[in-house]
């Protein structure tokens, strides 16, 4: 019996696949091992991301893409809660002088008897704006 081998494009154009997906060998990662050791790593480094815990991996020998890493900490819970942004309203470290509060120990007995403003911050076209955040 004689058999005749056909070239790999002949095959896969009679099975109707993509050379590339013959000679495609997919990368074996022991999924429960990789989860095992970013939890590690996460529970080491609490403020550790995505990327920090990817070359932490990486120095530890695992071969590992950092959008596999953050799909697992995403799915996982171990996303890193970032504090959120304060935007600073006022720079108190001047030479200017504070002025005195004159309206604290001041009796109030009439409507519109006082005026008080507090402008934190001028928005756009020196219109000022008023800070609700407290």
């Amino acid at each position: 019996m004689v058999t005749q081998e056909y070239p790999v494009s002949v095959v896969c154009e009679v099975v109707e696949c993509a050379r590339s997906s013959y000679y495609h060998r997919p990368m074996v990662v022991a999924e429960q091992g990789l989860q095992q050791a970013i939890e590690a790593v996460a529970a080491a480094w609490p403020r550790y991301g995505y990327r920090r815990v990817t070359h932490q991996l990486r120095r530890e020998g695992w071969t590992v893409n950092h959008k596999h890493v953050a799909r697992i900490m995403r799915e996982r819970g171990l996303q890193v809660h970032r504090k959120p942004k304060r935007r600073t309203t006022t720079d108190s470290r001047h030479a200017f002088p504070r002025y005195p509060n004159l309206v604290e120990q001041l009796e109030i007995v009439r409507p519109e008897q006082v005026w008080v403003s507090d402008v934190r911050r001028v928005g756009a076209y020196g219109i000022p704006v008023e800070d609700r955040r407290g």
